[in-house]
């Protein structure tokens, strides 16, 4: 009969837990990239749609904007034009905001909402002919919508005033949504909503790309950086 040698009895079991530990630790921190890799798809996906359904309206209007010049001018349509005479209430306005108060009174005008510039030019002598004569101070007020404009002009002095309306084309008016003439501030955030999600698809898409890998995530701020130094040296 064969007794084991002591060496065999007393020698201590190999240590595998710190081995197992590393193992479980490795395969927690794929299992958290993984899940937010699947968030980052779902957030890239829906921010996406809403990128397209948006980028539908500005992709045709940019279009249209891109050819305003020529050699390839695409014509955005002849606007409407008609222009009216309007008697000024006695006493006449002091200020160019009042006669605005004023004209926003009048039911019958039908101004756009938008009020767009206001320009108050002073009186001041002029050459006429062999003489000098003084104009008259001169009011413009600008109302505007996307698909209409409407020009004020008084001669501070005169009995009556000019209204002049355009009426812009189908084509015109999508255009100016593009610009945002004439829109509320409620507009201007809806837009910038479509800034935010291009920005947000941007980093997202590159997350997507480098699947948080330490080399691909480097060389994509190293480009990314590049990018940004290129720009910042082209303008300076």
């Amino acid at each position: 009969m064969s007794f084991p040698d002591a060496t065999e009895i007393d020698a201590p079991a190999a240590p595998r837990m710190p081995a197992d530990a590393g193992r479980r630790e490795e395969r927690a921190t794929r299992s958290r990239r993984a899940t937010f890799i699947k968030w980052l798809r779902k957030v890239h996906g829906w921010v996406g749609l809403w990128g397209a359904a948006l980028g539908l309206l500005f992709g045709a209007t940019g279009f249209v904007l891109n050819h305003r010049a020529e050699p390839l001018r695409i014509s955005p349509g002849t606007p409407q034009v008609s222009t009216m005479q309007l008697a000024v209430p006695d006493p006449a306005p002091d200020t160019p905001r009042e006669m605005v108060k004023w004209l926003r009174s009048q039911p019958d005008l039908r101004l756009p909402a938008r009020m767009g510039r206001v320009q108050k030019e002073p009186e001041h002598n002029v050459a006429w002919g062999d003489r000098e004569v003084v104009q008259p101070e001169h009011w413009q007020m600008m109302f505007s919508s996307p698909g209409e404009s409407v020009m004020v002009e008084y001669w501070v002095g005169d009995d009556r005033l000019t209204l002049k309306r355009n009426d812009n084309s189908l084509v015109a008016t999508i255009t100016n949504l593009h610009k945002g003439v004439g829109m509320s501030v409620g507009w201007v955030l809806f837009i910038d909503s479509f800034a935010g999600a291009l920005i947000l698809l941007s980093l997202t898409g590159v997350l997507l790309w480098t699947e948080l890998n330490k080399r691909k995530t480097v060389g994509a701020v190293l480009l990314f950086g590049a990018i940004v130094v290129a720009v910042c040296v082209g303008l300076a």
